[in-house]
């Protein structure tokens, strides 16, 4: 029976996804990862290269994902609070992903981070798609694209990324519900985009 390559890579990754959110870069372990997977540990350095190199490739595998589930299309930039709105159920979904970036923001701090040039080109793509629109007029053109992009993503993440404050400072309010605070961040940001 020939070995499927293919299949074991995703096992490793999928199995490599969990391990890296739950413990990070550096608590994660290999051994764990393998037997999660169900695969011996030296196809992961067979594959992948060091734990370092297997946390870059899943970061560039979980922010393909980000991206191919919601792209920011012409009517999403027309649109700001709904594109933050679709971010924000995608997030919901795959929790996961932000406790990657903040691994990475935790190890990285200023030093450059895997694929940083693929992912600087990808941002500077939406950045344009805001401008864009900022021409057709359809978003406020006084705020500088780069910085209402980086508004939007940081109100559409922090709501799951310190749930914990969220509770505290929505205590008591009416639609403190996660349909709620999808609700209130699409207001939020349509009034900020204009």
């Amino acid at each position: 029976m020939a070995w499927d390559t293919a299949r074991t890579r995703q096992l490793l990754l999928d199995a490599a996804v969990q391990e890296y959110a739950q413990h990070g870069p550096v608590g994660a372990r290999m051994d764990r990862i393998a037997s999660s997977a169900g695969v011996n540990k030296e196809r992961i350095y067979q594959y992948f290269g060091n734990k370092q190199q297997l946390f870059g490739v899943v970061l560039d595998q979980e922010l393909g994902r980000l991206a191919a589930a919601v792209p920011l299309t012409d009517a999403l930039a027309d649109d700001l609070g709904e594109y933050a709105g679709r971010v924000y159920d995608y997030h919901a979904e795959h929790p996961h992903l932000v406790r990657l970036m903040h691994w990475e923001g935790l190890q990285a701090g200023d030093e450059p981070v895997p694929a940083e040039a693929d992912r600087t080109r990808y941002y500077a793509g939406k950045v344009a798609a805001l401008a864009q629109a900022q021409r057709r007029g359809t978003v406020n053109a006084a705020e500088n694209p780069a910085y209402l992009l980086y508004a939007v993503v940081a109100l559409t993440v922090w709501w799951l990324s310190v749930p914990q404050i969220v509770r505290m400072m929505t205590a008591g309010a009416d639609a403190d519900t996660p349909a709620g605070r999808r609700a209130a961040l699409v207001a939020m940001v349509r009034r900020i985009a204009g």
